[in-house]
């Protein structure tokens, strides 16, 4: 069937070697840091609280179970990024294994997923930027603070420093990925640095007791909060948006994403540890910066205010390199004839996906600008453990589908692993809510419309 039609892997990456494409610039620790400034950022300076108050102090294993689901998924990731470095990620990977119409569906739900996380982080930001200029006697007329209604009694009609940040973010990415690439580096040397002053800080005011009892909601509790903080660990696969601009790819991608994921983790696990024994778990409830809490907590003012710079700096790099994967998403997904050809342009000067760039940049700083947070982070986790099932599912499938290709990184114990993270993805997927469920559904229905009405009868592979 014409749906399922698939594209040729060997066409797909002569396509993406082709002189007027994307530039080859980036490294192994270009990727490796990439990763890390999409990962550390809301979740281990926001739902870190949150985690606490569903785990307790077992929200250590939390992270660790949610880190299995996605270090199952990374490995699978390794092997298409090392194997097919074109970009688009996930959507590029099932188009040549399952087909087309499970390739739109994908990029469909990537587009919502880094769009609104894009958008969700903005909003983040625009709170503690807001904060810390407060410290400095600034404050934004009330109008500009929030998007409408977000504020209870108070009059908020648009989210200013949110709407900015994007546009700055923007900017920076359509005048080439070398730069931002630069720029990310410097500000993920801070974050990190920020982060180990906790460790370093806090570690010293830990109470044993008040990780006493350490399981109170039982496994329960640790799964749920699980499939809250996985929230954190999102970022990673965007690494593979970058394949086509990787100088080596087959060796430096898996190094890229299983680095960066693996550094995070235990970054996560002893920050949610020392947290949790500076502060009884029951104190983060209504609290939006527990890592800052828990270092007040302690006395460590001084420190606390470096904890909140960092956390803007983290949050900065989250929306910079989740802005970038979707842009080469969408750029892949135009480039095979399923979106406007005009958003697969490249600059002549910039050699960036401009008008893409600029397309994505406005629309969810403008969703930023006027949507409350809540609203915007209902449909990401179920997105991305969506987007991590179909990797899974499409390793084993290539290896009988094409066991020639050359594979730069293999994923071991095929198809343990793959099917290993498809169960731990839909574990976790069974703890979200019903209305994200809905509003998944609804969203992949658009995606069908729009597919039967518009993408399937232009697409490349349908014209020849």
């Amino acid at each position: 069937m014409s749906i399922f039609r698939t594209k040729n892997l060997d066409d797909m990456v002569a396509a993406s070697r082709h002189p007027g494409g994307l530039k080859k610039v980036l490294g192994p620790m270009d990727l490796i840091l990439m990763g890390i400034g999409a990962i550390v950022g809301t979740g281990i300076f926001v739902l870190t609280g949150t985690g606490a108050l569903t785990a307790g102090p077992a929200l250590t294993i939390s992270f660790v179970v949610a880190a299995l689901a996605c270090g199952f998924a990374a490995l699978c990731y390794a092997e298409f990024a090392s194997s097919v470095p074109v970009a688009g990620s996930i959507y590029t990977y099932s188009y040549a294994t399952m087909g087309e119409l499970v390739a739109w569906m994908i990029g469909w739900d990537l587009m919502l997923e880094y769009g609104l996380a894009t958008s969700a982080v903005s909003v983040g930001w625009s709170g503690y930027f807001q904060s810390l200029i407060a410290g400095f006697g600034l404050h934004l007329p009330p109008e500009l603070t929030a998007a409408p209604g977000s504020v209870p009694g108070v009059h908020t009609l648009f989210n200013l420093p949110a709407f900015l940040i994007m546009m700055v973010l923007t900017a920076m990415l359509s005048w080439g990925i070398r730069e931002s690439a630069r720029m990310n580096n410097v500000m993920v040397a801070i974050k990190v640095g920020v982060v180990l002053l906790f460790i370093v800080v806090g570690a010293r005011h830990v109470q044993p007791v008040n990780w006493q009892p350490f399981m109170p909601f039982g496994y329960t509790g640790v799964l749920s909060a699980a499939a809250v903080v996985f929230f954190a660990f999102i970022g990673f696969d965007a690494v593979t948006s970058a394949a086509e601009e990787v100088k080596r790819p087959e060796r430096d991608l898996p190094i890229g994403i299983i680095g960066s994921l693996g550094a995070c983790t235990v970054l996560y696990v002893i920050v949610s540890a020392i947290m949790t024994g500076i502060v009884p778990y029951q104190k983060f409830l209504g609290v939006d910066h527990p890592v800052s809490l828990a270092l007040k907590y302690a006395g460590e003012n001084w420190v606390a205010g470096f904890v909140d710079l960092g956390a803007i700096l983290g949050m900065t790099t989250v929306i910079l390199v989740m802005a970038y994967g979707q842009t080469r998403i969408i750029f892949a997904m135009s480039r095979d004839g399923l979106l406007p050809r005009k958003l697969s342009s490249i600059h002549p000067t910039h050699s960036t996906p401009y008008f893409a760039t600029w397309v994505v940049g406005i629309i969810f700083g403008l969703i930023a600008a006027v949507v409350p947070l809540n609203v915007l982070s209902e449909l990401i986790n179920i997105g991305t453990l969506a987007a991590f099932s179909l990797v899974s599912i499409a390793v084993i499938v290539l290896r009988k589908k094409r066991p020639d290709l050359k594979r730069g990184f293999r994923c071991p114990a095929v198809p343990v692993i793959p099917l290993l993270a498809v169960a731990f993805c839909f574990v976790l997927m069974a703890y979200l809510s019903l209305t994200t469920w809905i509003a998944f559904g609804i969203w992949l229905a658009i995606g069908l419309v729009v597919y039967f009405g518009y993408a399937r009868h232009r697409s490349l592979l349908n014209k020849s």
